[in-house]
C-alpha cells in the first residue's frame, strides 16, 4: 500500500486528482476517505499529514471494439 504526505493546502480531490490521474482522479475522491477515516473531518490539509493511497484497479472491458471481432 503506498503512503501519500500531504503539502501545505491540499485537498481530498487534489491528493486524488494527482494521484489517481489515469484511472479517473478527482472521482476516486471518496476511496481516498474511506482508507483514511481518522481525517475523516479535515478539508485543507496542513503539510506532512500521511495518508495511505488505496490501490484501484480499472475494469477491464469484457467487450470487444467491432474491429477486433
Amino acid at each position: 500500500m503506498r503512503k501519500y504526505r500531504t503539502v501545505q493546502g491540499d485537498t481530498w480531490d487534489l491528493i486524488a486528482y494527482r494521484e489517481y490521474s489515469g484511472l479517473g482522479g478527482e472521482k476516486l475522491t471518496s476511496i481516498l476517505i474511506e482508507a483514511n477515516p481518522e481525517h475523516i473531518d479535515t478539508v485543507i490539509f496542513p503539510a506532512g499529514i500521511e495518508l495511505v493511497l488505496p490501490e484501484v484497479s480499472v475494469p477491464m472491458s469484457k467487450s470487444l471494439p467491432p474491429w477486433m471481432n
